[in-house]
């Protein structure tokens, strides 16, 4: 039987794939895909390291999961995310077809809340899972990335 979790545990582990990411040089955001209490999908965000503006953290998770899954549409998956997605992202996610996304902190200026981007009518989303310690990793990569140049 498969030991149940909650969004904590689940956002923790998204958190791990934003540290590879901070480690990396790329903005850190992380993001798993769960399904039935199992986690199918870890990413974190590649657009230095791919040369790709595309290829943030949950389009990474996106495609991860589709090719766990054999199909395109995640339905029954939680998407776990350290940053609330942006409009791009956002966009994916209505296609996916996602039943819940959960993220950690807000982006207040280029996330799909402000954007009012439109999800998928049966996706729910919640926000504030561990946002302290999401929202602190950003603040730490800017201001060090401000003091290198």
């Amino acid at each position: 039987m498969i030991q149940p979790h909650d969004d904590t545990y689940f956002m923790k582990r998204a958190l791990q794939e934003a540290e590879a990411a901070y480690d990396k040089g790329e903005i850190p955001v992380g993001a798993i895909v769960v399904i039935k209490n199992q986690i199918i999908a870890r990413a974190h965000n590649l657009t230095e390291t791919l040369n790709d503006v595309t290829a943030h953290a949950e389009m990474q998770a996106i495609t991860a999961a589709a090719n766990f899954l054999g199909g395109k549409y995640l339905k029954d998956c939680t998407l776990y995310v350290t940053l609330e997605p942006c409009q791009m992202c956002a966009g994916a996610l209505y296609w996916s077809q996602i039943s819940n996304i959960v993220y950690g902190a807000r982006d207040e200026q280029r996330g799909c809340i402000v954007m009012e981007t439109k999800l998928h009518p049966k996706t729910v989303m919640k926000g504030g899972i561990l946002e302290k310690e999401a929202s602190e990793i950003m603040k730490k990569f800017f201001i060090e990335k401000r003091n290198l140049n």
